[in-house]
């Protein structure tokens, strides 16, 4: 892997062994082809520091597209992805105190419980997080097979992020397989900005979306999404997959500002933040 933005104008004096050297300036390792140890991934990917009145709310978001712009293949973004791209989707999860995914997202990908992970468990620890994060699966209707291990047997309790009119038996039915369910609106659905305040105030401040498109859609579209982290895949596959965001919409594009851009293998490993 190596860094192609941000660069500087300081040329490390000397290779990290194992390298291929470019001779290019930039930062220590930036264009030298290596693999990246977890540390420097979860440097490379940091939350930003906290705000002087403490911790505010921090949505990003991480998907993958092929270079025609599909977010899945058959339904599935595994076939998509890299084993690079995996690591950087661990890495993200383990800084993460709640990762807020879709239902249909839950239902196609197979979604399991987060797992924590001996690399990160000292800095968890030190940053005063469980040792994995909770998974928030967004749903209007709750149609979700609660006998799964992700409701049953999670290591930090499920939540459910749903609408304040969901049928009463199944929140019953989420509640008895052990989930927490999260009122974050007035209907069916979930209302985005109230979602966002709803985990912050169970302290999951550090919050991280895998989608699907619907609802990165409706997260964008309701001005929440602070980051995207997007890996760009060099893959072709035509047919009518989604895109990354689906929806209706918006009046006027957002503008987001190019962060820090990873290659490897031909995968680009893209970081945006919201101007």
């Amino acid at each position: 892997m190596r860094r192609l933005f941000p660069v500087t104008d300081e040329t490390p004096a000397q290779d990290p062994p194992g390298t291929r050297a470019t001779g290019a300036p930039g930062v220590p390792g930036a264009l030298a082809d290596r693999e990246w140890t977890l540390a420097e991934l979860a440097a490379a990917y940091a939350y930003p520091d906290p705000a002087p009145g403490g911790r505010e709310p921090w949505l990003r978001a991480n998907m993958v597209s092929t270079l025609d712009g599909a977010a899945q293949h058959e339904g599935r973004s595994q076939p998509i992805s890299s084993a690079a791209d995996m690591r950087i989707f661990g890495t993200l999860r383990a800084l993460a105190d709640v990762v807020v995914v879709g239902a249909e997202t839950v239902r196609q990908e197979g979604y399991r419980p987060a797992r924590a992970r001996a690399e990160f468990a000292a800095p968890r620890e030190a940053a005063g997080q469980a040792p994995a994060p909770a998974i928030a699966v967004v749903t209007a209707s709750l149609e979700l097979d609660f006998s799964l291990p992700l409701f049953t047997s999670p290591l930090v309790p499920t939540l459910v992020l749903t609408g304040a009119a969901a049928a009463p038996d199944r929140v019953a039915a989420a509640e008895k397989a052990g989930a927490r369910v999260v009122v974050a609106g007035d209907g069916m659905g979930i209302d985005p900005p109230r979602a966002v305040r709803a985990l912050a105030g169970l302290g999951h401040t550090r919050l991280l979306t895998e989608g699907g498109p619907r609802l990165l859609g409706q997260l964008a579209a309701s001005g929440v999404l602070d980051e995207l982290c997007l890996t760009v895949s060099p893959m072709l596959t035509a047919g009518d997959a989604q895109r990354i965001a689906g929806g209706p919409s918006v009046a006027v594009p957002h503008r987001f500002a190019l962060a820090s851009l990873l290659e490897e293998e031909g995968f680009l490993f893209s970081r945006y933040r919201r101007t």
